[in-house]
């Protein structure tokens, strides 16, 4: 799950009304009132009630076998990202009105934080990567984290190069550590392009494009976040399509519909939702019951296109059609025998497809309508 950051500590891009963060990093000890009404930051003094909430939220999450992505930034955070409808930078401590120690994310007028999402000024950058190295000490000592630089900053202003710089500031921090944790580097928006991404030195990745993605080639993690596909959507074909090809799946849920932009098209009700959230437990029990470490994404071995196999050993394929479109399945590499499951996503449901023999390519016919996984073992 990702631990959403917010860097302002009112107003927000997406919605015209007040909201509200608190704790913040910074401590607020005036005595003069920033924009939001209340006193200034300190930029020179972390709150120590930000980074014990983030580590128990950690921990918790971590004893429910939860891995964390901690978002270190937010490029929601510092402008109105052209919607027209708020603006998060007169409630950012990096705003000259908001802290006393003269820090001005924006000498250029602007009215928007841009600045502070590049390498433009030094004295911000000094003061993230101390913000950095601070969340770091507080998360080390845990296994289950992981690092997002920023959250859909701008494209095409500095912040790749903004983003290239923390990704190794955590990097040569976390050498002088016990641990050393994967840093994703995610989607830029607008303006981002998946090749920047790849040519980056995080371990992980979040990609921008469409639901179905291209096979992973091994280069990258890549979390599979609907965020940044197609927004708050729903598709139970996304998870499979996800797991046959070497991704990981993430769904950006507002599971109980007080998210503001979505009035109007999320629906509590809507069945959909609840199918792609029980896909999501049903791809992670194959997962768990597969030698995951040795599947690897083969889409030519299957005539559908969505294939995971540990060759001669064990296929997963994915069916879009189900039973109305069989699958052939190249099976040269396996020797003797292998059985045959058929799983329907819709129900949840499996059913036995008996045996099959390896040697030549093999032609298979889900038992129902509908989409269907194919698991040969």
């Amino acid at each position: 799950m990702k631990l959403w950051r917010w860097e302002q500590a009112k107003w927000s891009a997406e919605i015209p009304n007040d909201v509200w963060y608190y704790p913040m990093p910074y401590l607020r000890p005036g005595p003069a009132l920033a924009l939001d009404g209340k006193p200034k930051f300190d930029l020179t003094q972390f709150d120590p009630a930000y980074f014990a909430r983030m580590r128990t939220r950690v921990i918790q999450a971590g004893q429910r076998g939860i891995y964390v992505s901690i978002m270190l930034f937010d490029g929601w955070s510092i402008e109105g990202k052209g919607l027209a409808t708020g603006n998060p930078w007169p409630g950012h401590p990096f705003n000259r009105n908001n802290n006393i120690n003269g820090i001005d994310g924006d000498p250029n007028n602007t009215g928007e934080g841009l600045a502070t999402h590049t390498l433009a000024i030094p004295t911000v950058v000094a003061l993230q990567e101390a913000y950095v190295r601070r969340v770091i000490d507080a998360v080390n000592d845990l296994d289950n984290v992981l690092y997002e630089i920023s959250n859909e900053s701008r494209a095409g202003g500095g912040a790749e190069e903004w983003e290239a710089h923390m990704i190794a500031v955590i990097k040569q921090y976390e050498a002088t550590k016990p641990k050393q944790h994967p840093v994703g580097m995610t989607a830029l928006w607008p303006g981002g392009t998946n090749a920047t991404l790849f040519a980056s030195s995080a371990d992980w990745i979040a990609p921008n494009g469409s639901l179905d993605q291209p096979a992973s080639d091994g280069s990258k993690v890549i979390l599979l976040d609907t965020d940044h596909l197609c927004g708050i959507c729903l598709d139970e074909s996304w998870v499979w399509k996800s797991l046959t090809r070497g991704l990981n799946p993430m769904l950006m849920d507002p599971f109980d519909g007080a998210y503001a932009p979505t009035a109007g098209h999320y629906n509590l009700s809507d069945p959909l939702w609840e199918l792609v959230r029980t896909n999501l437990g049903y791809a992670r029990t194959f997962a768990d019951r597969m030698n995951l470490i040795a599947m690897q994404p083969h889409d030519q071995l299957a005539s559908t296109g969505y294939c995971l196999a540990n060759v001669g050993v064990e296929y997963l394929v994915y069916l879009p059609a189900g039973g109305t479109v069989p699958v052939t399945v190249n099976l040269t590499g396996v020797t003797g025998t292998r059985t045959v499951e058929w799983f329907n996503p819709t129900t949840g449901t499996t059913t036995a497809g008996g045996t099959t023999t390896g040697g030549a390519a093999v032609p298979f016919t889900a038992p129902t309508s509908g989409d269907a996984v194919l698991y040969i073992h």
